[in-house]
Order: C-alpha cells, then structure tokens, then sequence
C-alpha cells in the first residue's frame, strides 16, 4: 500500500488520507503509474498502431484488385473459355454417343430460353396433367350440347381466327377454355356461342398484343348477344377458371417438338413439314375423342404423321425426338393412327374450315398431301 508522511513525520496509509483535490490527483496518478507498468507493452503497441495509422492515412490511395483480397489468384478469361469448349465438347462426344443431338446448344438467340428450356418444358409437362377436361364429360356434364355442336363451334371459330387475324395459340387456349368450362359447367345450346365468343376474347386478352373489342365479337355473332351478355359470360366463365387462365396446349409442345425433327434429320428448315405438322394438329380441334390424348402426344404424333407423310424412306421417329418427347414410337402407335383417320378424313366430316385453310398457297397447300398406310413395324 502507498503511504505519506504526516507534518509531523509519522506515515499516514493513503486510503486513510480525507479526499481532496490533491488526493485525488496523487491517487489517480499512482494507478496510472501503476497501470503503465503492467500494461506497458500495451501502451506501446497501441502508440505503434496509431502511429501507424496515421502514416497510412497519409499515404496515397490503392484501389483493391482481386489478388489484395484473395489467397488464390482468379481464373484468367483464357482458362474459362478453355474449360468452356472442353465441356462443349464433351457434351457433343456423349449426345453423339447417344445419337442425340442437342437443339439447346444455341445460345446466342434469347428467345429460345436455351439455358432453361428443358426445365421449362418439364415443368409444362407436369401442368399439362393438372385442370384436364374429362374426355367424358359430354355425357357427364352436359345434356343439351353435343360433340357436333362442339365441332361446328370450333370450325366457326377457326374462321374468327382468320377474319381477326389471331395468332394460332389464341385459337388452342380458346378450344380449351370452351372444354374446361363445358367440362364443369351445364350450358344450354342458345348460349354455346356466347361462350365460344367469350372464350375467344378472354383468350385474345392473354394472347393478343392487340386484341379485338367486345363489340368486333358481337359484330361477328351477327348481334346475338349483346355487350353485356358478353361481359357477364366472362365473368362466369374467369370465376369458374379462378382467374388461372393459362395451359400448355398441343401448340406449345410442337415449337420444340418440330424443332428437335428438323435437327435431327439435318435438314434446313422445312417450311412444308412445319405447316403439314401444325394441320394435322389443328385438326384434332376439331374431334372431341382427341381429348383423351395429352397435348404432348398430339403435338409428337403430329410430328411423327408428317415425317411419314413426307418421307416414307426413312423411319420418322429416331433418339433425339424420343429424347425430347420422352415418347417411343409404340406409345404414339394410338394417337398416330387416329390422326391418320382424321387426315384421310376417313368418318366423311363435313367441317372444312381447316381444309380450306391449309390448301391455301401460303401454308403450300398442305391440305392436298395424304399419308401411306402406316405399317406395324414403324411402332
């Protein structure tokens, strides 16, 4: 313990002494004192540090680049571009391995989504199952309208198409708004073109960048209906959707679906094998059996028919088409077949919007074309 001498010489312990202001100072002092002895290499570093601080922050500025802030110096663009074309190469030893060829190696064009198409398209694949229309629900659902009522709608409805100018998904997203709601909804036969109407023009709002009016949709109906029996229907018929408009439709599935045929057969496009594909399918609109069938194995089968109607010297199904519709040829034998019928126009029906269509010479008239029997061994 510190101590001090009194006036008359005797010691005096410190913390005996009154506090005051000299007191106070001695003590303050001594624990300083005390404290910068035992922690003198403390103080030290500390005068070091600022010292040194002060010197770095007079020294001039440096910019980090990535080897100040990493142990491992960054790949150079030479290396990446390196590991880039090996990988590409492998890719291409495999799919030739396989026989497959890989029609998402172009990624130069953004709209055809390279980089994420296979997960896209499974993803459809699994929507395509969800909100199907029973292939049944004529006789469960509806008493009044029939299958041939249902075709002539759509055969007017094909000539809408035309007379607006609709882009062809407008018209498959139409079809199938009309089967859902049919499929979950009683409808008497005076109101069937209402919905078919209704069901164009919702399908025109999603589809359309310039989309007809209600009033270009009374128009065409010959003023049945009038503005608000349209409205009113839609807004039965977007309830009965909860607002959920949108599915992928046999049209959706044929954009890659063809486009996997034509890579495979290394070909340049082929205009007539597109316009001869997209026929074949919109014929199935027509047909209320095709419901049956999932839009993925409409849009293949038609793939498949048109490939053989082209061209019967070579097998029209091969690896990188069953790769990119995951179907063989024996699971489209079916489908294969009844679109042949619908083709050859085996049953004799009298619809024919879609026949005059493709004779035009704008789609090279692929209207005329008629496929060969289709024997057992393609499947």
């Amino acid at each position: 313990m510190s101590k001090e001498n009194d006036v008359s010489g005797n010691t005096i312990p410190l913390h005996d002494r009154p506090l005051t202001r000299a007191y106070t100072k001695l003590i303050t002092s001594s624990e300083v004192a005390a404290t910068t002895q035992s922690l003198g290499h403390v103080v030290r570093a500390n005068t070091k540090r600022a010292a040194l601080d002060e010197k770095n922050a007079n020294a001039p500025k440096k910019r980090a680049v990535l080897k100040d802030i990493t142990n491992e110096n960054p790949p150079k663009l030479e290396n990446i571009k390196q590991i880039e074309k090996v990988t590409c190469s492998a890719v291409s030893t495999v799919a030739s391995t396989l026989k497959v060829i890989d029609i998402d190696s172009d990624h130069e064009d953004p709209l055809l989504c390279s980089l994420y198409a296979p997960e896209i398209y499974h993803n459809m694949r699994v929507a395509e199952l969800q909100r199907r229309p029973f292939p049944d629900y004529m006789k469960r659902t509806q008493r009044d309208v029939t299958q041939t009522m249902r075709g002539i709608l759509v055969d007017w409805l094909v000539e809408v198409s035309e007379e607006y100018k609709l882009v062809p998904d407008t018209l498959y997203l139409t079809v199938y708004l009309i089967d859902w709601f049919l499929h979950g909804n009683y409808i008497e036969k005076e109101r069937l073109q209402l919905l078919g109407v209704t069901c164009m023009l919702i399908a025109s709002k999603y589809e359309e960048i310039f989309a007809p009016g209600i009033e270009e949709f009374c128009f065409i109906t010959d003023s049945t209906y009038t503005k608000d029996q349209v409205l009113e229907m839609e807004s039965q018929v977007l309830k009965h959707f909860s607002f959920q408009i949108y599915t992928p439709t046999s049209k959706t599935f044929l954009r890659r679906f063809l486009r996997a045929a034509l890579a495979s057969d290394l070909q340049k496009p082929s205009v007539e094998m597109e316009f001869l594909a997209n026929y074949l399918m919109e014929l199935t609109l027509l047909d209320y059996e095709f419901l049956k069938f999932l839009p993925s194995v409409i849009a293949a089968s038609a793939v498949f028919l048109a490939k053989w109607t082209l061209n019967q010297s070579s097998h029209p199904w091969n690896p990188t088409l069953e790769h990119y519709t995951t179907f063989k040829a024996s699971d489209l034998k079916a489908s294969v077949h009844a679109l042949q019928d619908l083709q050859l126009n085996t049953k004799g029906c009298s619809l024919t919007s879609i026949r005059v269509k493709y004779k035009q010479e704008k789609f090279k008239s692929v209207a005329v074309l008629s496929s060969p029997e289709l024997p057992d061994k393609l499947f």
